[in-house]
């Protein structure tokens, strides 16, 4: 077994002629909640998506607790049920409701009875303060409440790492906060996070780890204090004197 939950190594992803990741290299353990930073189109999303395999790698190798995940014959199924995916515009599904949404991925991937995902679903919709609306809809929701059944469908799942794909970007200002603080409070809990974001406040004080990409390249690695108060590299301090 080894030590990092996830190992990427050389990682490239190409989409026709236009490379938007360059030889990628980081780990990530056990644990640690992890900021992903930089400009639009700076690759960040892309590198996220190849860690759940919504893009196939065109290069290089992601191993998941010593394992490469994209080695023959490797199953796809139950490692997206261990490593949980939020998504910027939520995913839910439109025709089930809340306790559904949270429900159907636990009976069809982890064969859990539907009365135990019931009850898994209930315990994580409470955790995120959605339980009272088990029965509405997904187009009953606001974006907060949305992006909060999102996050307890994940979270039912059991995983050991939830990735985050620019959560709150889609919201409206003032909804923001709800969603950061349910984000909080897992990242306090020891869950393993990778968060795509540009809430700089979060990255700055919740993180025990802030990544900055540009160009498709890792240019800076290093703790929130590293990064936010001494960045070594020109484009890390350009990117963080117009966003800060």
């Amino acid at each position: 077994m080894s030590d990092f939950i996830f190992e990427v190594k050389n990682l490239n992803k190409t989409f026709g002629m236009h490379t938007v990741l360059k030889d990628i290299n980081f780990n990530v353990s056990k644990g640690e909640v992890v900021s992903i930073i930089g400009s639009s189109g700076s690759g960040k999303s892309t590198m996220l998506r190849c860690l759940n395999l919504l893009e196939e790698p065109s290069g290089g190798d992601i191993l998941y607790n010593g394992e490469s995940i994209l080695s023959k014959g490797f199953n796809t199924n139950t490692y997206r049920a261990r490593v949980g995916m939020v998504f910027q515009h939520f995913n839910l599904f439109n025709n089930m409701n809340v306790l559904k949404n949270c429900v159907i991925g636990q009976t069809r991937v982890l064969k859990r009875s539907k009365e135990e995902a019931e009850k898994t679903a209930r315990f994580y919709l409470e955790k995120v303060g959605m339980l009272e609306y088990v029965n509405a809809r997904p187009k009953q929701l606001s974006g907060g409440q949305k992006q909060r059944v999102a996050i307890a469908r994940a979270l039912a799942m059991s995983p050991d790492v939830l990735l985050f794909d620019e959560p709150t970007s889609a919201l409206d200002p003032e909804m923001v906060g709800e969603v950061l603080e349910v984000m909080k409070d897992l990242a306090s809990s020891g869950l393993t996070m990778l968060v795509v974001t540009h809430e700089m406040g979060f990255a700055k004080n919740v993180s025990t780890r802030v990544v900055f990409m540009d160009g498709g390249v890792i240019a800076e690695d290093g703790t929130p204090d590293d990064v936010f108060n001494n960045p070594e590299n020109e484009r890390t301090r350009e990117f963080l004197s117009k966003t800060l």
